[in-house]
């Protein structure tokens, strides 16, 4: 018998916002991602494990975690 079992992250774009980057200074648009990676039975996902916020800068590609708080209440666009 076979347990075929393991990890997937799924990147969604939550949206696009309008504000200055820490990294390089320049106001820019910031695109706002949300990682969740979940546990796979089968090539199902069952469980989820982490779910993680970033931000990455457009102009510069910087890119930083930010807090899940801190996403939900950027004015996404």
């Amino acid at each position: 018998m076979f347990l075929i079992f393991g990890l997937r992250t799924k990147v969604d774009r939550s949206g696009v916002v309008q504000e200055v980057c820490r990294h390089c200074g320049n106001h820019a648009a910031q695109v706002i991602t949300r990682r969740s990676t979940k546990f796979t039975l089968f090539f199902i996902p069952l469980i989820p494990i982490r779910t993680r916020y970033a931000q990455q800068c457009t102009f510069c590609g910087a890119q930083y975690e930010v807090a899940k708080s801190d996403a939900q209440r950027l004015p996404v666009r």
